[in-house]
């Protein structure tokens, strides 16, 4: 389970993560939503103890990740794409990521199976395309079997088909019984996607729980969100329209 509980994080005076709670339980995907600038980055980069918060905890099956020995055997994560040398090819990525962990080099060959990226293997990542890259990504994560993934953005650029195969895949995951938190803004692919949502706005939990619970009584989960954060967001919709009658923008 990851445990995330009154989580401060500041720049300057400025509180970025303002006392932020949630879970992500085991056999479940849990989205974590939240427009730009809302937190979503600063709190998954303490949760993998790439920063330090001001107070507050985040836990990875009750312990910080600085303090989990061969960290990837129990959460496998990927922030901002496959973070992979680009002259490598896949499985010498893999190989290295693995030998640091001392994974059986076997798992390899697992994951690119398991990714579709076999036929890939030998390719230089330089050459990948986003949808290869983003794989290649969620590989990494799985060496080590862990039974905690943590997504940033993994749907972000691809395709429909890219998406479609993400979210089934996300999905097989959790019927696995992991327990997968995905941090997204797509907020009609995560209704497809997730089982249990967090919304962030300006640092700090604006709704959690399940689909019925969020959405509440919206129409769907984007619309709840857009009632959840708009006073919060980076692009307001327009309320009033020039009237077409008046003759302008006509020809």
């Amino acid at each position: 389970m990851i445990e995330v509980s009154h989580l401060v994080k500041r720049h300057g005076s400025r509180a970025v993560v303002d006392d932020v709670s949630f879970t992500a339980t085991t056999g479940r995907v849990t989205g974590f939503l939240g427009p730009n600038g809302a937190g979503k980055s600063s709190t998954l980069r303490i949760l993998l103890g790439l920063d330090r918060a001001a107070s507050g905890t985040a836990l990875i099956g009750g312990k910080p990740y600085r303090s989990l020995n061969r960290p990837l055997l129990q959460v496998g994560a990927m922030l901002d794409g496959p973070g992979a040398n680009k002259g490598r090819t896949a499985r010498a990525h893999l190989r290295w990521v693995a030998q640091s962990n001392a994974i059986p080099s076997v798992r390899v060959d697992e994951v690119l199976a398991l990714t579709g990226l076999q036929d890939a293997a030998r390719k230089r990542i330089g050459g990948f395309s986003l949808g290869m890259g983003q794989r290649l990504g969620i590989a990494t994560a799985l060496l080590g079997d862990p039974d905690i993934l943590v997504l940033d953005e993994p749907t972000n650029g691809l395709d429909p088909d890219g998406i479609r195969w993400m979210r089934r895949f996300l999905r097989s995951l959790a019927y696995a019984g992991k327990a997968v938190l995905v941090s997204s803004h797509l907020m009609s692919e995560m209704e497809d996607t997730a089982d249990d949502f967090v919304v962030i706005a300006q640092g700090r939990v604006v709704a959690s729980g399940t689909r019925a619970e969020v959405k509440c009584v919206h129409a769907s989960l984007e619309d709840a969100f857009f009632a959840l954060t708009d006073e919060h967001t980076e692009y307001r919709a327009a309320t009033d329209y020039p009237d077409s009658s008046d003759g302008e923008g006509q020809r």
